[in-house]
C-alpha cells in the first residue's frame, strides 16, 4: 500500500553499475520512469571503482517527483534492484549490477528510514559532481552551500571520471 501525501516532492536518486553495466543502468532508469514519470537525468560517469579492485562504474543522479514517503521511495528503490538481481551481501564495497541511492527528498535532513541527506553527497565525486550538473543551485540543507560550490571546491584529485556517451529513452510499457 502505498501512502500518498497532497504535494509532490522533488527527489534526486544517485545510480550505479559495474556488472553489465550499459544494461542495468538502462534497465533501472526505465523503472524509475514507470514509477515516478519524467525524469531529469544528469550525463552518465564513468569512474573507477572506489573502496575494491573492480569494473569501472557507470554513475549518474535522476531528479524526479513523487508523492510517495520517503520510506515508500526507497522500497520502490529497492524493488527496482531486485529486479535487476542485485546481490546483498556482507560487504558494503563489491560490485553490483544496480545501485539505487536515495540523495535527497526536499531539503529534509532525517536519519530514518535512511540517512538524508545521504554522507556521500559530500565526498564522492561520482555523486556530487552529476548532482551538481542537474542541482547546481539547491542548496545542501546542512552545510548551506549550493552543490555547484561544493563541486567547485571538491579536492578533484581524490577520484577521476569521466563523461560517457549514454543514450536512454523512456518506453511506455
Amino acid at each position: 500500500m502505498s501512502i500518498v501525501t497532497d504535494q509532490s516532492h522533488i527527489i534526486y536518486i544517485s545510480v550505479g553499475s559495474n556488472i553489465d553495466k550499459e544494461k542495468h543502468t538502462k534497465a533501472g532508469l526505465q523503472g524509475m520512469y514507470q514509477a515516478f514519470g519524467e525524469l531529469t537525468l544528469s550525463s552518465v560517469f564513468e569512474s573507477e571503482s572506489v573502496g575494491f579492485e573492480g569494473n569501472n562504474f557507470y554513475n549518474l543522479v535522476v531528479k524526479a517527483s513523487t508523492k510517495l514517503s520517503i520510506a515508500e521511495v526507497c522500497c520502490v528503490l529497492k524493488e527496482i534492484e531486485q529486479d535487476n538481481k542485485r546481490q546483498r551481501g556482507e560487504q558494503k564495497f563489491a560490485p553490483r549490477t544496480l545501485d539505487l541511492d536515495l540523495l535527497l527528498y526536499d531539503h529534509q535532513v532525517t536519519t530514518h528510514p535512511v540517512v538524508l541527506p545521504r554522507p556521500e553527497v559530500l565526498y564522492n565525486a561520482f555523486v556530487l559532481k552529476p548532482l551538481a550538473e542537474i542541482a547546481a543551485d539547491e542548496v545542501h540543507p546542512e552545510v548551506k552551500k549550493s552543490y555547484a560550490s561544493l563541486w567547485q571546491t571538491y579536492d578533484k584529485s581524490q577520484q577521476n571520471l569521466w563523461v560517457i556517451k549514454f543514450d536512454w529513452s523512456p518506453t511506455n510499457t
